[in-house]
């Protein structure tokens, strides 16, 4: 029994000892896997643990005994310092190689383009002008150069009006500074010719006046040329100034900021007529079919506000209406058109 007892005791201890062996085995390699996750570096998730657990390590390494706290600090600086250089230096290197990537990529860029340029250029020229070399080996390097200048010349047949030219730039630039300056003097020369408006100052019935104005002038300056025709003869005018009068022609009241030129320039339409002539014959309704256009026009009619005010709703103030320059009246046509 003795015997048994002792062979059992001694085989428990064998077991005992290969498993602290595989213990520490598998501690070994734990350690390895550890050491290879703390050298790579470019692990960006593990970048900043793995940095201070190095320091760590170091720093366990190289203190040895007891050591003071400001000792252990400055030691602790000192590895961290040391560390942060490497690193530097490392990123510093990986740099350079980015940068020296890149520059081949845009040497390679540089390259395709000019070859791309290359194209543009005659290359008949060229070839003729290599077997006019081989003929005459005797050239000096002075005629050599200017063989080389002569051969860089660019192809005739190719289109480059795509391309930016500074000198065609600043000849259209010239030439649309010249054309407005030569539209603005002829709108300016048109503005200042005169014109005869025909008017009838309207308080019920019509009383017909004349004004010569420039066509320039605006619908509020012709008011006030009214005013002081019709003052003379028209009591109730005296004390009113060119606000509180309406300008109606062809039915369409006209507001007082526009000139005369604006309904040249752009051949005004009204309800009953052109609004570009101010000139006057008689009024088309009483002698002609109201919904045809004439080519003249009749008087445009000068009133007081208030007169509307009280009438707007009787004809003929009730056709008129205020002037919209996007409104077009296209049922009214020219007569013999």
């Amino acid at each position: 029994m003795a015997h048994y007892k002792g062979a059992a005791s001694e085989a428990g201890r064998a077991m005992h000892l290969m498993k602290k062996r595989e213990k520490a085995q598998q501690e070994i390699e734990l350690r390895k896997k550890k050491i290879e996750e703390d050298l790579k570096i470019d692990n960006i998730e593990n970048k900043f643990a793995t940095h201070y657990d190095a320091v760590e390590q170091q720093l366990k390494s190289s203190t040895i005994g007891l050591v003071t706290l400001d000792e252990m600090k400055a030691k602790q600086e000192h590895i961290v310092r040391e560390r942060e250089k490497k690193l530097a230096q490392k990123k510093a290197e990986k740099e350079k190689e980015r940068q020296k990537e890149i520059e081949a990529k845009q040497a390679q860029k540089n390259k395709q383009k000019r070859q791309i340029q290359a194209l543009s250029f005659d290359l008949n020229e060229d070839e003729e002008e290599d077997v006019e070399d081989e003929e005459t080996p005797e050239t000096t390097w002075r005629d050599k150069d200017e063989t080389v200048c002569k051969k860089i010349k660019k192809n005739p047949d190719v289109d480059t009006s795509f391309l930016p030219d500074r000198e065609r730039e600043e000849a259209d630039l010239k030439l649309r500074e010249e054309l407005r300056l030569e539209w603005v003097m002829t709108q300016a020369s048109l503005k200042d010719e005169p014109i005869t408006v025909t008017f009838s100052y309207w308080d019920g019935s019509g009383h017909r006046r004349n004004v010569t104005l420039k066509k320039g002038n605006s619908i509020y300056q012709f008011l006030q040329r009214c005013l002081d025709t019709l003052r003379p003869e028209f009591s109730e005018l005296k004390t009113v100034s060119a606000d509180q009068l309406m300008y109606v022609k062809e039915d369409l009241i006209l507001p007082h900021h526009y000139t005369f030129y604006d309904f040249i320039v752009t051949k005004a339409r009204g309800k009953s007529g052109p609004l570009f002539q101010f000139d006057a014959s008689d009024d088309i309704r009483l002698v002609n079919d109201a919904t045809q256009e004439k080519q003249d026009s009749h008087a445009g009619k000068v009133l007081l506000r208030s007169w509307y005010e009280r009438n707007k709703h009787i004809f003929p103030a009730s056709r008129w209406e205020p002037y919209d320059p996007t409104k077009t009246y296209s049922k009214y046509t020219i007569k013999g058109k």
